[in-house]
């Protein structure tokens, strides 16, 4: 009996991307053809989410399995060094035989040079140029004209099409939709050229539109009566320095909602090509493309924007499509809690791995919720992790350690307290799926909160390993 072709992998990775922001989730005028065609011929799951909602943390998440205190890229500090140590799942794919490539924005460090486990490297220092980008391939740094979707889909597409004999696994991370910016050592960022840039033949894309916005989108003075924790926060985004910050990118009009989706065109349109890659060279039906978000965005939920970094719904749910036939039927929805954590599982999972090459991972391979096989013992219950840090100068203080079930969200702000009492927030996602009532205080609510910082405890130690 002939042996069956080991799978090829592609994973598709957006900069900033929010849940609803493709047309297949639900944007009110963004038309993603192509990324849609992913969950229409595969499987679009409702409920997956990001463990550390900010970008460098979460990479590092997707790409080792771990929770971020356990492979320790806690924030978007330049960690270089480390990035060069981190359990990455292409090194366990290259001594499984495959062809590996990483495309795109890299940025746990600020150093664009290639990092271990990769055949082929094609990055850029940073958060990189929209326009003109510097890209370094395979070593050589040097500016390259045009711009940064075009050329990366580019590249994308000529590894896809490259004749080899063996099976490859690429890691494609576009930095749409994420503004221009420059990004300190220390992690302060300052927004550049106008932030948010589409390609010039998109500039004036769905011009005229307009979002909804979601009943949550509240000043900020309304928000801190069932949210203490951001009192403080909310008084620093009014002074000078951020205010700068904030108006370089229009954050939360309806221009800003306007220009990243503009941006998502370049980026469907190279999906366009990916697929034509795939079918002419007779790789689509035995390749595992999975397409997500690198953490969430909020568009005033909350009195929040252009933040990512915390728990509710918004900033840690993510756009999550996954075509492969022999897993999934086309036009299947599941709602399971799937995480971030489980793409290098499932990955490995496929490849063919043996246990001792899993055995650092915290995530589940995504296996027992395909077509055809008994769901089993899959998780109830997740963590979400936030440490404070430079980036923003409102935010300082604000980390926090949460969990969400099916049912509720219990988030603690382990540096905050009010006149000594804690700023802790519960929802009922039920009752209050927009995360506007907390209840943590309620007296009929003291059991429930016992049992959901007992997990959570438990939660935080298998994180760290204890």
């Amino acid at each position: 009996m002939a042996r069956s072709r080991k799978p090829n992998f592609l994973i598709v990775l957006i900069d900033d991307l929010r849940f609803d922001e493709l047309g297949i989730c639900g944007h009110p005028y963004m038309k993603t053809p192509n990324i849609d065609r992913i969950g229409h011929e595969g499987a679009m799951f409702t409920r997956a989410f990001h463990t550390t909602p900010l970008c460098s943390p979460n990479r590092a998440s997707i790409l080792t399995g771990q929770y971020a205190s356990r492979h320790g890229i806690i924030d978007n500090v330049a960690r270089d060094a480390h990035s060069h140590r981190l359990p990455n799942y292409h090194v366990v794919l290259q001594k499984l035989g495959y062809e590996t490539a990483h495309v795109g924005k890299w940025h746990m460090g600020n150093s664009g040079g290639p990092r271990p486990g990769y055949d082929r490297w094609v990055s850029f220092p940073g958060h990189g140029s929209i326009m003109n980008p510097v890209l370094n391939i395979d070593g050589e740094e040097r500016q390259h004209p045009g711009y940064i979707t075009d050329l990366l889909n580019a590249h994308a597409v000529e590894f896809l099409r490259k004749e080899r004999s063996k099976p490859f696994a690429l890691f494609f991370a576009h930095k749409a939709v994420h503004p221009d910016a420059y990004q300190a050592a220390d992690g302060t960022i300052d927004f550049k050229n106008g932030g948010y840039l589409p390609a010039p033949r998109h500039a004036d894309l769905y011009k005229g539109e307009h979002f909804p916005r979601r009943p949550n989108a509240l000043p900020a003075k309304q928000v801190v009566k069932q949210k203490p924790a951001w009192k403080e926060a909310h008084e620093l985004r009014v002074n000078e320095t951020s205010r700068k910050l904030l108006d370089g990118i229009q954050a939360g009009s309806e221009e800003e909602i306007r220009l990243r989706a503009a941006m998502m065109a370049s980026v469907d349109e190279g999906m366009a090509e990916v697929f034509k890659a795939l079918e002419e060279t007779g790789q689509l039906d035995n390749t595992f493309i999975l397409f997500l978000g690198d953490n969430g965005y909020f568009f005033g939920e909350h009195g929040l924007g252009p933040e990512r970094r915390f728990a509710y719904e918004e900033g840690i749910l993510s756009p999550f499509l996954v075509r492969y036939p022999a897993w999934f039927k086309a036009g299947t929805v599941k709602d399971d809690l799937v995480l971030a954590l489980d793409i290098a599982p499932s990955v490995l999972d496929l490849a063919g791995a043996k246990a001792s090459d899993v055995k650092h991972v915290q995530g589940l391979s995504l296996k027992p919720l395909a077509k055809g096989q008994k769901r089993g013992k899959w998780r109830t219950s997740f963590m979400c992790e936030y440490f404070s840090e430079n980036a923003m100068p409102w935010l300082i203080g604000m980390s926090y350690k949460a969990i969400r079930t099916a049912r509720h969200k219990y988030i603690h702000w382990t540096q905050k307290s009010l006149d000594g009492v804690a700023c802790d927030e519960l929802y009922d996602l039920k009752k209050d799926p927009y995360e506007m009532k907390n209840i943590v205080t309620k007296r009929e609510q003291r059991a429930t909160v016992a049992r959901l910082r007992k997990e959570l405890a438990a939660l935080v130690a298998h994180s760290v390993g204890l």
